[in-house]
């Protein structure tokens, strides 16, 4: 334990910014989990709220330093990928 009263507060200060981004990140980890099991479905009615769900977490957790913007963009870029996969096989199928 912290003898002084700057590392007692530095402590407190530590132990509120782990919460505070342990929630964020399981947050953002809820809701890219929740585009997966719409992506499962394969029904675009459901992947694009979901996708734009997850681009708006993505991007907050980026700009508030929760993850590093450009492993948001990553994550972006592949939901992206894989949503136009979706979109695109109906079509040739048909």
């Amino acid at each position: 334990m912290p003898h002084t009263k700057s590392a007692i507060k530095r402590l407190k200060q530590a132990e509120k910014r782990q919460k505070l981004n342990r929630r964020m990140l399981k947050l953002v980890k809820i809701q890219t989990k929740e585009l997966a099991v719409s992506m499962k479905t394969g029904d675009p009615a459901l992947i694009v709220p979901a996708m734009s769900a997850t681009a708006k977490k993505l991007d907050q957790a980026a700009a508030k330093g929760y993850i590093h913007p450009n492993k948001a963009a990553r994550l972006k870029s592949r939901a992206a990928k894989k949503l136009q996969a979706i979109q695109k096989a109906p079509a040739s199928k048909a």
